[in-house]
């Protein structure tokens, strides 16, 4: 039952028995009763303690500009996370990030694209076969802002990039899922060429090619501590 998402609660819990008594009502002709409501989240505060990404709810994108024409948009299908949060002090907050690079993807990718993406030209994931990112400040920007600062580890190289994450929200547990959840939107800027990917950069003063900046976006929920009963 932990992976039910509320939409699924709500199909299960109205459109059902809605239909249920819809079939009913056409042989009584009585009306039909309203639908049963959803189980509310603890309001219990959300716990301090470690967190694990569920990675069903989670993605990992990046975008980079192609000939100032479009942002291409493409994104890692294997990574994984561990968070350690702390809701009340972001400082004792932490988050470390693994990523596979041979799982990038894209939409509509033309035959051996993203094989060439994750060769030696650019990725080159055979060589360097992990992505990582590890936090090393963490602090609270705005009622529901925070700044991650930290060190990424791309292409065999480790460099400082920085995050800028909001907190959108939390329970203690659900009668559904019986442990606190959170859940955060990132994004973050970095330059491809610092991390010894420079092919295809346009030559100065030109838009032909593809550009250095590279956007990180990131959605995700992780799941913590047990619902304390």
């Amino acid at each position: 039952m932990k992976n039910i998402n509320a939409k699924q609660f709500v199909l299960a819990g109205a459109v059902i028995p809605a239909l249920l008594l819809a079939t009913a009502g056409q042989a009584a002709e009585k009306p039909a009763a309203q639908a049963t409501a959803v189980p509310a989240a603890s309001a219990a505060p959300v716990p301090a303690g470690a967190y694990t990404l569920d990675k069903a709810h989670a993605s990992l994108l990046f975008r980079v500009n192609h000939m100032a024409f479009s942002h291409w948009t493409a994104r890692f299908t294997k990574f994984d996370a561990q968070l350690q949060f702390d809701p009340r002090d972001a400082s004792k907050s932490s988050v470390k990030v693994t990523v596979d690079p041979k799982s990038i993807a894209s939409d509509n990718a033309p035959d051996g694209f993203m094989a060439t993406l994750a060769g030696p030209e650019w990725l080159d994931a055979g060589k360097y076969p992990q992505m990582s990112y590890r936090s090393t400040k963490v602090e609270r920007s705005g009622p529901n802002g925070l700044r991650i600062s930290g060190q990424l580890t791309l292409h065999g190289m480790t460099k400082p990039v920085t995050l800028v994450a909001t907190y959108n929200g939390g329970y203690a547990g659900h009668p559904f899922d019986p442990h606190a959840r959170v859940g955060f939107s990132a994004k973050g800027t970095l330059k491809r060429s610092e991390f010894g990917i420079a092919s295809g950069i346009p030559a100065p003063g030109t838009t032909m090619g593809v550009f250095d900046d590279v956007e990180v976006i990131i959605e995700a929920e992780f799941s913590g501590p047990p619902l304390k009963q």
